[in-house]
């Protein structure tokens, strides 16, 4: 047999869990041809990778993206397939484009995931043909696809399709029976297109961008029970996902997302929820999740809280930053697009005020901890207060609350103060106990969103360098088949996809990893601009020496930080239909 790729002497991984061992694999047709301890034929063979020390293992899967507009612009995805990702999902937290207008879509897309607006209206009228779930299948495999893509629909997006973005965000105005209807009837053709399912949220601080419905939360959270239940039942029936998201501030909406997962008397409802996090302004809350999903399962549920097994750092320019929505002052500052009208109310008294009693509550459920004395500021024209935070400059300076700090400074520098604070996820005794628990998914990498405030491409390279780290220093809490297996087969599994294994027979999608370079490099991160966004400066990671190789259907993708000539000129993903696999 003459193979595509040989390579010789990795560890290999399948995907399943399963031991791992020395092996060489075979490529061919963009399948695993040979996975033999015997050396293989090389003759003829373009492409011969020698493993020997590292690590071969299935492509890592991200279940939770917001590359629904960077696909359409530049489908390469090379910051995902840099770090091994060769599988990704769109169309989280209720939102899509299959079916809403540019206009719409600015709206939705804009200021929830800090994609700025004018990008959004501009990729979709340029390229959107598609007025169907099929044709929008269609239209991604005409792009030179890098990765793999599966999909959600998004609730908000049919919503604002069928009733109108003003009507579909107004409390007081429900869907008629004919809207009802013909959401489900987008819903079953998106599903029979292959879609995995549908997301939806009820987060009350993600906010629409635009003009028309400035402010207003997204449609999604509009909907009423009997809606929800109607085009729950279609998921139900067809064995698909419901990615929810619940508004972490209301125990009623959690709990009510979470137990709509059990099948008594009818079947359940596979739901995967955002999200697992180590709240630092909650410590406690990490007590009810895990357990809240087994007891969900052990009724009859399918449930599974998404995580994402790092620290969540964020960054912010300035006062935008999507956590300030989440408290009245906040969001009247991120409401007001004219930084004039902004710096205006920002010296108000009143206005600080506000701001100063928000940041001092103390009681009710909140996502951010609100401590300026843990925000520490990177970059400022004034060089004097780099390195420290908010609140120690003014202590320095004689002011009396650490809010009239942030604001003198914002007032004075804009968006070039630019700032960081870890909001969850900080304790890794408690991260290792979730990259352990059944009732967790690992993903939430927010990739393609947030592109000033976060970067976490790397995060299954970061999971496992956690994970071996532990083994070296004789600790252990998981094995790294077992690591692997939570970053791929498990997912593909559980959400029906062709993806996650690399055993005999599977698509070659797979990347290489030295384990030398599971290093401190993966907690950097670098910017890299984006072409097609303005030359918009995102947030990366680079941490090149890691991933040797990746391959996503047989072909060779990218490598120690270069890619391929193939990538962005020749489709090498797919589109994976859900049941498909």
């Amino acid at each position: 047999m003459i193979y595509d790729a040989v390579i010789n002497n990795g560890r290999w991984f399948d995907g399943t869990g399963a031991p791992s061992a020395i092996r060489n694999l075979g490529i061919r047709n963009g399948r695993v041809a040979a996975v033999s301890a015997e050396s293989l034929d090389e003759t003829g063979c373009p492409r011969v990778i020698d493993a020997g020390g590292k690590w071969v293992l299935p492509g890592i899967v991200d279940i939770h993206t917001h590359y629904d507009v960077e696909i359409l612009n530049s489908p390469a995805l090379s910051e995902s397939l840099r770090h091994g990702v060769t599988s990704i999902f769109l169309g989280s937290c209720s939102l899509s484009t299959i079916h809403v207008d540019p206009s719409d879509a600015g709206d939705l897309f804009g200021r929830v995931e800090a994609i700025p607006r004018k990008h959004v209206v501009e990729a979709l009228a340029r390229v959107k043909t598609w007025t169907s779930a099929q044709e929008y299948v269609d239209a991604l495999e005409s792009l030179p696809l890098g990765p793999n893509v599966a999909a959600f629909i998004g609730h908000s997006d049919i919503r604002a399709a069928e009733m109108g973005l003003d009507r579909a965000t107004r409390k007081d105005v429900r869907p008629s029976a004919l809207e009802q209807a013909s959401m489900e009837r987008q819903l079953v053709e998106a599903l029979d297109a292959g879609f995995v399912g549908m997301s939806a949220q009820q987060l009350m601080f993600d906010k629409l961008d635009g003009e028309t419905c400035r402010s207003r939360t997204l449609p999604s959270t509009y909907a009423k029970p009997k809606e929800r239940r109607r085009l729950n039942a279609i998921l139900r029936q067809r064995g698909r996902v419901m990615q929810a998201g619940p508004d972490p501030t209301n125990p009623l909406s959690t709990g009510s997302m979470a137990f709509t997962s059990v099948g008594i008397w009818r079947k359940r409802l596979k739901t995967s929820m955002l999200s697992a996090a180590d709240i630092k302004s909650n410590k406690f809350a990490v007590a009810i999740l895990g357990p809240l999903a087994h007891l969900v399962n052990r009724l009859g549920g399918d449930l599974r809280w998404q995580h994402l097994p790092v620290p969540f750092e964020v960054y912010a320019d300035g006062i935008d930053l999507v956590v300030f929505e989440e408290f009245g002052s906040g969001a009247a500052a991120l409401h007001l697009t004219d930084e004039m009208e902004r710096n205006i109310m920002l010296r108000s008294e009143e206005y600080r005020r506000q701001f100063r009693k928000d940041y001092d509550q103390k009681f009710g459920v909140k996502v951010w901890h609100r401590d300026f004395f843990d925000a520490e500021i990177v970059e400022c024209p004034d060089d004097s207060v780099v390195g420290k935070t908010f609140g120690q400059v003014g202590v320095e300076r004689g002011v009396a609350h650490p809010v009239d700090a942030f604001l003198d400074l914002i007032l004075e520098h804009g968006t070039k103060v630019r700032w960081r604070t870890t909001i969850s996820n900080h304790r890794p005794e408690i991260l290792d106990k979730f990259a352990q628990d059944k009732g967790v998914q690992i993903g939430f990498s927010d990739a393609g969103a947030h592109l000033r405030n976060m970067a976490f491409y790397n995060f299954g390279l970061r999971l496992l360098r956690r994970v071996h780290d532990a083994e070296l220093a004789g600790r252990p809490f998981m094995t790294v088949e077992a690591a692997v297996h939570r970053l791929t087969g498990e997912l593909a599994d559980w959400y029906g996809v062709d993806a996650g294994h690399l055993r005999l027979g599977d698509r070659a999608d797979l990347v290489v990893i030295d384990p030398a370079h599971l290093d401190d490099s993966l907690d950097s991160y670098s910017e890299s601009p984006i072409a097609e966004f303005d030359n918009l400066s995102r947030m990366v990671n680079r941490n090149d020496k890691t991933v040797t190789a990746v391959f996503v259907g047989g072909e060779y993708a990218f490598g120690e930080g270069e890619a391929a000539p193939v990538l962005g000129n020749r489709r090498i993903g797919k589109f994976l239909k859900a049941g498909a696999h």
